[in-house]
């Protein structure tokens, strides 16, 4: 491919990644909303909300990073499927946050306690997306990082494996703040800048 046309590519893959992270945005969104129309509609939950507030935050530093990739001198299909399957899975987590319907269930935490097993196996899948997706991003993208993201990793695993064994709410609402915290670090060191 000429390198001219590198530069072109990139807003094409941009764009749709963007168009599936906006779509995570809007059911994220809509439930809020949902909730905030009809307030005994479902009973609401802390943990839920905060939840939604972290996937919010997730989508958004996955379209944020994704900027790096204007760097990217070697363009592939398996590159851009694995960052659409990247953001596909994100996705999903929002999908599983923003349910059409939990008329079955006793409310929103529930619904998330009944299908924790599915949300924190797509949330540890990200942990490892998330691991690929710097390594395509090169060395010095990788390097930056330092020692803390060879911790997060792991640490991020454990705490999936955790959850998805445990139905008591102490260790979920743990989780979603760990999470939280972790984001708030990142952004506090990194969100500035895509170099």
């Amino acid at each position: 491919m000429d390198p001219a046309d590198i530069h072109e590519l990139f807003p094409h893959v941009r764009i749709v990644m963007g168009m599936i992270v906006g779509l995570g945005i809007t059911r994220l969104l809509m439930t809020v909303a949902g909730l905030i129309q009809h307030p005994h509609r479902s009973r609401v939950s802390t943990l839920h909300l905060l939840w939604i507030g972290s996937i919010l935050v997730e989508l958004v530093l996955f379209w944020w990073w994704q900027f790096a990739l204007f760097r990217l001198e070697y363009w592939t299909f398996g590159v851009t499927l694995f960052l659409i399957l990247y953001a596909v899975t994100l996705f999903l987590l929002a999908a599983l946050l923003s349910p059409d319907s939990v008329a079955e269930y006793d409310g929103y935490e529930d619904f998330f306690l009944k299908r924790r097993g599915w949300f924190f196996g797509l949330f540890a899948a990200t942990f490892v997306l998330d691991t690929v997706d710097t390594l395509i991003k090169g060395e010095a993208y990788w390097n930056r990082f330092g020692l803390e993201y060879f911790i997060q990793v792991p640490l991020g695993l454990i705490l999936c494996a955790i959850a998805i064994r445990s139905t008591d709410r102490r260790v979920h609402l743990t989780a979603v703040l760990l999470h939280i915290a972790y984001q708030a670090y990142w952004i506090s060191r990194f969100f500035y800048t895509v170099t």
